[in-house]
């Protein structure tokens, strides 16, 4: 039986989800010690129980989709309207630095799971379905090949099952791991965020800006007004406009075989927004009051991601697969401490940058930028994190990805 929920009854669940996963936070010392995100324990917990409905009673629940884009567009917008010219142009040679490490796993992911496929006896297509094809490409990435590898000359039926299934384990497994590793990394060598201790309130002269103090904790914060939101809803509005625009622009008018996600057009239309409109000076944007927008936007789209997950094809996971997979985790987790780490500087951004790097490594962009918003939510922000994350896990790693797995596809296949 099929369950259909409309607009209105998806959002309730998703607003559940989050206010599960934040209570089952709350009570268990483990997950929050170890920064393990609202949106993946409660959307895990939600997927295990439509999974056991699904398998012992044959009902499926039908999710509403319509908000799942405009979530993350709005998200990746916000990034763009909290970014400058000047950390960009100081996250250069980091954004380079960072971009060799991952290409370094990608290679690493391929040729492990071709030696574990090869040495259970089995087909190198499934070695490289859960490597780097769904490891760092996700569902996108791994349906496109499943459908390439299940055509002549490879003629592997299963293609798809294991791609997605590969994926569906990468993205949990990415929720869960950024958060601890980022933490074990902070806590060994005693590292602080520069901008910790920095209000990163701005004013131009135009803006009105309310501030109040914690009696408590002596803490400031920006009182978040109906005409504050309002302004930055209006400036996210207009970036999901112009983003989506730019891109059917791109696709459909100037016929471009190879193009960005739509989510890249967003972050640069808001990027290119927050400097015309500072330039100009006729607003102010407060980062503050953007990134309120843009986490609530992040743990809703989350929540959607990983609830309607279809736990039940892990269920099923043959033990030449389960064992890959295994090994994949095994090696994101060593290669982002001995490897990300020391090569991004061994700070603060280095430890920020490996739970955004087991996000993306492991799942999706948007997994990597709940990790490292729910580290710098703990310990401090990090600027250039939040630029290169999402340059790099929704641009570069593709481009880089399909090389490599074009190398391994002509010498294996």
């Amino acid at each position: 039986m099929k369950i259909e929920l409309d607009f209105y009854a998806t959002l309730l669940c998703l607003v559940f989800v989050l206010f599960l996963g934040k209570l089952v936070i709350q009570r268990v010392e483990f997950l929050r010690k170890y920064d393990i995100p609202k949106p993946v324990v409660g959307g895990i917990i939600v997927a295990v129980v439509l999974t056991i409905l699904y398998k012992y009673a044959n009902i499926e629940f039908l999710f509403d989709t319509e908000l799942k884009e405009p979530l993350m567009l709005a998200f990746f917008s916000s990034i763009g309207l909290m970014a400058n010219f000047a950390s960009l142009k100081k996250g250069g040679s980091k954004l380079v630095i960072f971009l060799v490490a991952v290409c370094g796993l990608l290679i690493l992911q391929n040729a492990i799971g071709v030696l574990i496929a090869n040495a259970l006896g089995e087909q190198s297509m499934i070695g490289l379905l859960a490597g780097s094809i769904t490891m760092s490409g996700g569902h996108g990435t791994g349906a496109a090949w499943a459908h390439e590898f299940a055509k002549a000359p490879h003629n592997f039926a299963s293609a798809m099952e294991v791609a997605m299934t590969s994926a569906t384990f990468g993205l949990v497994a990415g929720g869960f791991m950024g958060g601890p590793i980022a933490n074990y990394l902070i806590k060994k060598h005693k590292l602080k965020s520069n901008a910790a201790e920095q209000s990163h309130i701005h004013d131009a002269g135009n803006n009105e800006i309310d501030i109040y103090e914690d009696k408590q904790t002596h803490k400031k914060y920006v009182y978040f007004t109906e005409t504050n939101f309002l302004a930055n809803l209006s400036l996210i509005a207009i970036c999901l406009y112009v983003g989506t625009e730019l891109s059917h622009f791109v696709k459909d008018t100037l016929k471009i075989s190879f193009t960005l996600p739509t989510f890249v057009y967003c972050l640069f239309t808001g990027l290119v927004l927050r400097h015309l409109l500072s330039a100009f000076k006729v607003h102010n944007i407060i980062d503050e009051e953007v990134k309120v927008l843009g986490n609530v936007s992040l743990s809703l789209f989350l929540a959607f991601a990983l609830m309607t997950l279809k736990l039940w094809e892990l269920l099923d996971l043959a033990l030449p697969l389960l064992t890959i997979l295994s090994a994949q985790v095994i090696l994101m987790a060593l290669y982002v401490i001995f490897v990300t780490f020391p090569v991004c500087g061994s700070n603060y951004d280095a430890a920020v940058l490996c739970a955004g790097h087991c996000g993306f490594g492991l799942g999706a962009t948007p997994t990597a930028m709940v990790n490292i918003q729910t580290v710098t939510e703990h310990y401090g922000m990090s600027y250039i994190s939040f630029i290169i994350i999402p340059l790099c896990g929704a641009f570069f790693i593709d481009i880089v990805n399909s090389i490599v797995i074009n190398f391994f596809v002509s010498y294996l296949l």
